[in-house]
């Protein structure tokens, strides 16, 4: 079935979110994210997550997790500044997710 609209058929973020959520079901989401992300971008994607673990971690300055994942100082502030949008519930979430998934647990 063609789109004969002059419109992209996906318009919202919750869509992606959605078809990641069932791939995830599908247990094709490593595929998925291999097909929507170039290697920079998942690359990226891993120093975001990063990022947030050294944040809420607390233990190392922003210089400090910017010398470890070598990017910049502005990335790290990024990072600080969405975290300051989210309430503890969700800090709280977030890092108890990423020490679980951390080899180093």
């Amino acid at each position: 079935m063609s789109n004969s609209q002059e419109t992209p058929e996906f318009t919202e973020w919750r869509q992606v979110v959605d078809i990641l959520r069932q791939a995830t079901t599908e247990q094709k989401d490593d595929t998925l994210l291999r097909l929507l992300l170039t290697p920079d971008e998942r690359s990226v994607l891993l120093s975001r997550v990063n990022i947030l673990h050294e944040l809420l971690n607390g233990e190392r300055s922003q210089r400090k997790i910017s010398e470890l994942l070598g990017v910049g100082v502005a990335t790290i502030t990024r990072g600080s500044n969405e975290l300051k949008h989210h309430d503890d519930d969700i800090k709280v979430w977030l890092s108890a997710l990423l020490k679980e998934q951390s080899p180093h647990n």
